[in-house]
């Protein structure tokens, strides 16, 4: 079991939990889509606060840009690049991993986490795709947001295709930089 960490400041013994708990609870109601003012309100903080707690704790200001890819050999360079960029969501998988997202699933349950992605992906401004061409024109037809299409190769792809990572990291500055 962890133990709180306290500080005794003058005649105040202060838990470092609490007020993490606090910030965690602060942020999740902005996430959420409430203002300042109502997130400090139900949480008895000042608006100031948060407006300070957020620029201090903040990454990147701009529009919400998602990368997809596979079948990529080099995933786990892509996805630190991703992380890098502070980008609100990445899928970047091997052939294994792509396979089995279909392997020993019922029909209904593979369409329903489908739909899910969609659901999910249509939240965002830029989607930046690193797929062959019929995934593409899929995403097209799907989702009604800005999508960058990196061509990874003719379908079908069977294996496991290395992406530059300079590339990568090229079109979420450019895009990044629109903002």
């Amino acid at each position: 079991m962890k133990s709180d960490r306290v500080f005794r400041i003058g005649e105040k013994l202060i838990s470092l939990n609490k007020a993490v708990r606090v910030i965690e609870r602060a942020l999740e109601i902005r996430e959420h889509g409430s203002s300042q003012q109502e997130a400090a309100s139900r949480l008895q903080l000042d608006r100031s606060f948060l407006s300070r707690l957020e620029s201090i704790g903040e990454i990147r200001k701009g529009n919400r840009v998602a990368v997809i890819g596979f079948p990529v050999s080099n995933g786990n360079e892509l996805k630190d690049i991703c992380h890098e960029f502070g980008l609100d969501f990445f899928m970047i998988l091997n052939n294994r991993e792509r396979w089995e997202l279909v392997t020993d699933k019922q029909a209904l349950d593979f369409f329903n986490s489908m739909l899910e992605l969609v659901t999910r992906l249509r939240e965002f401004d830029t989607l930046i795709m690193i797929t062959s061409n019929k995934w593409f024109h899929l995403a097209e037809a799907l989702l009604d947001i800005q999508i960058i299409h990196l061509e990874l190769g003719p379908t079908p792809i069977d294996s496991d295709l290395p992406v530059d990572p300079e590339q990568l990291k090229s079109t979420i500055k450019q895009v990044l930089s629109k903002e």
